[in-house]
């Protein structure tokens, strides 16, 4: 029979041989994990290395101005606002962002108003404006009201002041407000809405659809709120003439509608070329 102390040896031999096999299994652990994030390490650097030598981190600042979203057009109910018309939506790429458009407003009143619609400043009120224009939705609406303030109102197929598409766009050009500073007996500032300006407006502001304002006098709110589009290029003599028509109370009671019907047979948006100037070549 084994003597107390040959037990002992034998439990603390077998107890050792179980700790060197648990180190032994945590070292081959060890050694695999080390090993797989090795060969992952390596996998990564050489394909980082291919794609470097393909050009793959190289800036391509034309791929991505491509992809990019530059507008952005807000779902607006028919269903909650039965003076909306559904035309679609316009597109969210590929708009253009320099230059100017021209804008061809033909109306019942005289020649017609040609506006140069600033893509630099407005990219995505002048994208508004050729969708809709597009779509034939100003022709042969009317021009609703001209305001107190010295804009005429256009835009709103039906003609109430709450129509327009089933979606809306946000001001991108309001002009800021001007700083309450005291009269230093300069000469004035420059008008925020100049005679000639053409602005979307939107109910409430921020809210822009179809309807357009072309002012026929300077203006200047203390807190402006018309996103600026462009300015009459040609036909200011109509718009003028237009401003001179008298108004009557329309339903809300304001003394601004039209008392000649004001109609807008047609409405274009067309590319013009960006404004530049001469290369030397064509001035040699």
């Amino acid at each position: 029979m084994a003597s107390s102390k040959d037990r002992q040896r034998k439990l603390a031999r077998a107890k050792l041989d179980r700790q060197m096999a648990r180190r032994a299994v945590k070292e081959r652990r060890r050694r695999r994990m080390y090993a797989g994030v090795g060969a992952g390490v390596a996998v990564l650097l050489i394909v980082a290395g291919i794609a470097w030598i393909g050009g793959a981190f190289d800036s391509d600042e034309t791929t991505t101005a491509a992809d990019q979203d530059i507008c952005a057009w807000t779902p607006q109910s028919a269903t909650t606002n039965t003076n909306l018309k559904d035309v679609g939506t316009p597109p969210t790429k590929d708009i253009p962002v320099d230059g100017a458009e021209t804008m061809t407003v033909k109306t019942d009143q005289g020649d017609p108003i040609e506006v140069s619609l600033d893509l630099a400043s407005a990219p995505c009120g002048a994208e508004d404006l050729r969708y809709l224009a597009s779509k034939n939705f100003y022709d042969n609406t009317t021009c609703h009201e001209i305001t107190t303030y010295g804009a005429i109102r256009c835009g709103d197929p039906s003609g109430t002041g709450l129509g327009g598409p089933t979606y809306s766009v946000y001001s991108e050009n309001t002009p800021a407000a001007p700083d309450p500073s005291p009269s230093s007996g300069t000469a004035a500032k420059t008008p925020l809405y100049p005679k000639g300006t053409v602005a979307l407006i939107g109910n409430p502001p921020g809210t822009n659809g179809s309807q357009f304002l072309i002012f026929f006098k300077d203006y200047s709110p203390a807190t402006p709120e018309f996103s600026t589009v462009g300015s009459v290029a040609g036909g200011m003599t109509t718009v003028e003439k237009i401003g001179k028509i008298p108004t009557v109370a329309d339903d809300a009671g304001d003394k601004v509608k039209p008392k000649t019907k004001i109609t807008i047979t047609s409405l274009t948006v067309g590319q013009t070329a960006a404004s530049a100037a001469p290369s030397a070549s064509a001035q040699s």
